[in-house]
């Protein structure tokens, strides 16, 4: 590198934690090392898995940092923007391939230092080499902090990813797909030969017409209070459901027909207590109290069920039931019964 470079790196770079304990001498030594390259936008400096043998400095432009997931895709892990910004450093020092891969957010310069000058350096100039260490084990250190909130953001987001895949986006209760997931575990590892299994299907009884007299958004906040009086029925264990409209399940593992009666009981008694006000409003011409009921079928394995197809069609009988009884009521499924489900014809 040559004087006048050196010079003008001296000029940027100084003050920066990998040089700043280095003096004007010191820096020249070091600087006489480094070798600039340009990187075009959207050129990777190296890729995840390239042996480690160089580490990098910024000088111009902006990087971004990619590392592959679990799934094998790649995420952007953080940006690097800063000039003098060391990056590379550890793949080097501990001799392992690189952990990330870093690409050129714009027209880039980054300077090279390459492992033998490193060395060298070391090696004839070891106060030199060692208020370089010294550097590099702060810049170390900064980035294990700045990795472990990525980290955590990072698992934020899985769990957050993961949530959305498995509840009903309005009322955050468990969705269809997992709960059928949820069935069939059960019966794939025979758990229910030896603990009984209780379903509850559940409907809001004529939710039609409160959508068509008070519209649909009233018919929506119906569903949501609904949705929390049954979650607040439960225990821990047990998977509430929001299947679609207004139907709704609730899977209760080692519970019995007898215990799943009272659990029944309890969320048909505790929305039977609702009252909703609704606001006068260009639908409504003056406040109204609403009142809800539901109507809830119940099947138990293996009492009433030996597969999970054979479950989910009890409980959808036993609420037919329920129903052609005049609603407002929990019934137990009865073989005698033989109305077939779309549910679990699918499964």
């Amino acid at each position: 590198m040559s004087t006048e470079l050196s010079s003008v790196l001296y000029e940027t770079l100084n003050e920066k934690l990998i040089f700043s304990e280095l003096n004007e001498e010191e820096f020249k030594m070091v600087a006489g090392a480094l070798e600039p390259i340009f990187i075009k936008k959207g050129e990777p400096v190296f890729r995840e898995g390239d042996a480690g043998k160089d580490m990098y400095i910024l000088y111009s432009g902006g990087l971004k940092a990619y590392g592959t997931q679990s799934d094998g895709n790649q995420r952007q892990l953080f940006e690097l923007k800063q000039r003098g910004a060391l990056f590379g450093e550890m793949a080097m020092v501990t001799n392992e391939p690189r952990a990330a891969t870093f690409i050129a957010a714009e027209n880039s310069v980054v300077l090279m230092f390459r492992i033998t000058d490193f060395y060298r350096i070391i090696s004839q100039h070891p106060i030199i080499g060692f208020k370089i260490l010294k550097a590099v084990v702060i810049v170390e250190n900064q980035k294990l902090n700045d990795s472990s909130k990525s980290y955590s953001d990072l698992a934020r987001w899985g769990e957050t990813a993961r949530r959305r895949a498995i509840t009903d986006e309005m009322t955050g209760l468990y969705n269809r797909r997992f709960l059928e997931d949820a069935i069939r575990e059960r019966f794939s590892n025979q758990s229910t030969n030896l603990r009984a299994l209780s379903l509850l299907a559940i409907d809001l009884d004529k939710l039609h017409n409160v959508n068509a007299r008070y519209g649909p958004q009233t018919g929506d906040r119906v569903i949501i209070i609904a949705a929390e009086a049954i979650r607040s029925c439960l225990r821990p264990s047990d998977i509430p459901t929001r299947l679609a409209g207004d139907e709704f399940s609730v899977l209760l593992p080692d519970t019995t027909k007898k215990n799943a009666v009272n659990v029944a009981k309890r969320i048909r008694e505790n929305i039977a207590k609702l009252r909703i006000d609704i606001p006068a409003s260009h639908e409504v011409a003056k406040n109204v109290t609403l009142s809800i009921y539901v109507s809830i079928g119940i099947a138990t394995a293996p009492d009433h069920a030996n597969t999970s197809q054979e479950l989910i069609l009890a409980a959808d009988r036993a609420l037919k039931q329920a129903k052609d009884l005049g609603r407002n009521r929990a019934e137990v499924y009865d073989k005698n019964l033989s109305i077939e489900t779309q549910w679990a014809a699918n499964l």
